[in-house]
């Protein structure tokens, strides 16, 4: 039966840093409430478009051989890479307990490809490089720009050019659609989850600086909702420069 690795404890991370874990945990926002209800919180809002921003590159990601995936929540995202690729293993990094137990029974008899760590992705250490893949599906936005710089970092060392991030987000487009429209709904969506769970962000980072600095490139881009909702396919390039 698959288990949930929990993060390591506190009591033996030293100085500075036990500090600064101690200070994140005390804001790490609380999913484990909504870990029942979230798909159904997702369809009525949104109907199946954040499924379609999950999905759209499966399709790219058939020979990953080793992924680490951020936040999936309840898992869908990481059941369709199972089912599309027999071959990966999955490290799903989540710091809800039962956001984990859903993902687990979710994706039921293909647990053993997945290795559950229930931790802050901030603190989390990758388990077992280099990935291949790493996937973060409406995550980054529940960072900062600073946050995901750092996360990004981490990550880039601990994967193999070319490997492949994916990741969808909201986003504000310029224009009427996103003056009007966009910007006062991710305003309301933050304002919710703040109340629902505690986060503490209130605005979209710029993950695509993050990214940059980190060394990925941008290679693909699909929206939906007049851009909304947005599906990238990011790049790692190697050490001088090539993919």
């Amino acid at each position: 039966m698959n288990t949930i690795v929990n993060s390591e404890p506190l009591a033996t991370r030293p100085g500075a840093t036990e500090t600064a874990a101690i200070a994140r945990e005390s804001q790490s926002p609380n999913f484990d409430r909504l870990a029942r209800i979230y798909k159904w919180m997702e369809f009525v809002t949104f109907g199946p478009f954040l499924s379609r921003c999950r999905e759209a590159f499966l399709s790219e990601v058939r020979s990953a051989r080793r992924a680490v995936v951020l936040g999936d929540g309840d898992g869908r995202f990481t059941a369709e890479l199972l089912h599309v690729n027999s071959q990966v293993r999955i490290d799903a990094v989540d710091a809800s307990p039962a956001m984990l137990q859903a993902l687990l029974r979710r994706v039921r008899k293909n647990a053993g490809r997945v290795s559950a760590h229930c931790a802050d992705a901030r603190d989390w250490q990758p388990a077992n490089p280099p990935y291949d893949l790493v996937a973060s599906h409406f995550f980054l936005d529940c960072l900062t720009t600073e946050e995901i710089r750092a996360l990004a970092a981490k990550l880039r060392d601990a994967v193999s050019p070319p490997a492949v991030w994916i990741v969808s987000e909201f986003a504000v487009s310029s224009g009427r659609f996103g003056r009007f429209v966009a910007r006062p709904l991710v305003w309301l969506l933050y304002r919710a989850f703040g109340l629902l769970t505690g986060l503490r962000v209130r605005s979209l980072p710029d993950h695509h600086g993050a990214l940059r600095n980190a060394g990925f490139s941008l290679t693909r881009r699909q929206t939906w909702l007049c851009g909304l909702l947005v599906s990238e396919m990011w790049r790692c390039q190697g050490v001088d420069g090539e993919a």
